[in-house]
């Protein structure tokens, strides 16, 4: 026990203190080694001896000296209430030496996993970034369209268009909302499972749009209806949403604002529910098509009397739902315009859900919603579209990474090589923003 002397004497001078401290108590009080020793009239010493002793007994000796320590003081028990004192005090101390060591043991536990996340982190960019070479480097990102025109992939980091010393850059900017009943004014949302919140969506974008400078039309294409159970405005071919005056006072042209254009799409006097407009999905595009092109001839002609030759074919075609989705990746090829797709809901993401309630087998879920039409659909218009609107990071990691078309690491590596001017060795995957 001679090696364990200065332990026993800490102990011993522990008992001392705090007989001095509180005398005519039982048990010896153990202070915090934070706390200050308090004399007569409330006054605190700047040097408290008991916690001194408590601090050497904690920091200097480990779990092996104190079970030597106690193991002596309970062969020498007796009825002394030193002797009593000092079993008691050894306990503690044990206690309090435990509890310090496991504090210590978590902290340094949490240093190493956020030493590790950043490390993982670090070695996820190196991995982006190991396949960047020299030579790839001189290579250029561009897109060459029909007539030869590089053609840039849409961005979020960057902007749309530049600003061209205030005047207007005359865009043209299509949305397509198949399904559903769309108008400008009291719109009856609610009023089936298609008319709801994505037409009150796409109104008001529309709106927006024509509110932002340098836009010049936003065309919303729908499917016209002039069934008897519904309002005779959902048959009107066009249905004006913002005039140039609600844009700018002084604007002038008939042809600028924003509009919504209801085209013939299978049986005109029947509303359809939007499972059963598939088979109508190419008559929507060649009649979407022939409208596009006039407007952009037209609007040709009107950019041209303002001094400027500019083309007017659309800057993007926006498709919502994927309905609308296939109509826009058919379009998007035919003009060579790029194209963007909002989702609002995903067909994968309602078939695992309607499957885990376990009311309908997959055949009858195919049936009834026609699914796996849908899904093709919205794996169409992933290959085509150049930015993918999404709500939430949910969406982009539990929805569409369902999907063929997107893979979250593949398209972060993509991503990281567009940024550096690097080719992508003829990879391609939509940006989701």
């Amino acid at each position: 026990m001679a090696g364990n002397e200065w332990l026993n004497g800490y102990l011993e001078a522990i008992l001392d203190a705090g007989a001095k401290r509180s005398i005519g108590s039982r048990q010896p009080t153990l202070p915090s080694v934070f706390e200050k020793e308090e004399v007569g009239n409330g006054k605190e010493l700047g040097y408290s001896p008991t916690k001194y002793f408590v601090e050497e007994v904690v920091n200097q000796f480990d779990d092996t000296d104190h079970h030597k320590t106690w193991i002596k003081v309970v062969a020498k028990r007796n009825s002394q209430e030193r002797n009593n004192r000092l079993e008691n005090l050894c306990w503690r101390i044990w206690q309090l030496a435990r509890k310090k060591k496991q504090i210590k043991w978590d902290d340094a536990s949490g240093l190493a996993k956020r030493r590790k996340e950043r490390e993982q982190g670090s070695k996820d960019a190196a991995k982006d970034l190991s396949e960047l070479s020299e030579e790839e480097g001189r290579q250029e990102i561009t897109k060459i369209s029909k007539d030869g025109a590089v053609m840039p992939h849409i961005d979020s980091d960057i902007k749309m268009w530049e600003e061209d010393g205030g005047k207007s850059n005359h865009l043209y900017i299509v949305l397509i909302s198949l399904h559903g009943l769309v108008r400008g004014e009291n719109m009856e949302l609610g009023r089936d499972s298609d008319t709801g919140g994505q037409v009150k969506y796409v109104v008001e974008l529309a709106r927006a749009l024509a509110a932002t400078k340098g836009v010049y039309r936003v065309d919303l294409l729908t499917r016209q209806i002039l069934a008897p159970e519904v309002d005779w405005t959902y048959g009107e071919p066009v249905e004006m949403l913002t005039r140039p005056s609600d844009v700018d006072p002084s604007a002038d042209g008939d042809s600028c604002g924003a509009y919504i254009i209801r085209l013939p799409c299978g049986p005109r006097d029947r509303y359809l529910p939007k499972e059963s407009l598939w088979p109508h999905i190419p008559e929507f595009v060649d009649r979407a098509l022939a409208h596009i092109t006039n407007v952009a001839r037209s609007l040709s002609d009107q950019i041209a009397e303002d001094g400027s030759a500019k083309p007017a074919w659309p800057y993007v075609i926006h498709g919502h739902y994927a309905d609308a989705g296939e109509v826009a990746a058919h379009l998007s090829g035919a003009l060579g315009v790029p194209m963007v797709m909002t989702g609002h809901s995903l067909g994968r993401n309602k078939l695992e859900q309607l499957l885990k309630q376990g009311k309908l087998s997959r055949e009858d879920i195919n049936s009834t919603y026609r699914i796996m039409r849908r899904i093709e659909a919205e794996e169409v218009a992933l290959d085509a579209t150049e930015l993918v609107v999404t709500s939430t990071r949910q969406e982009i990691d539990e929805q569409w990474g369902l999907y063929d078309g997107f893979d979250i690491t593949i398209e972060r590596k993509l991503r990281v090589r567009r940024r550096r001017g690097v080719g992508c060795l003829g990879r391609y995957m939509p940006r989701m923003a």
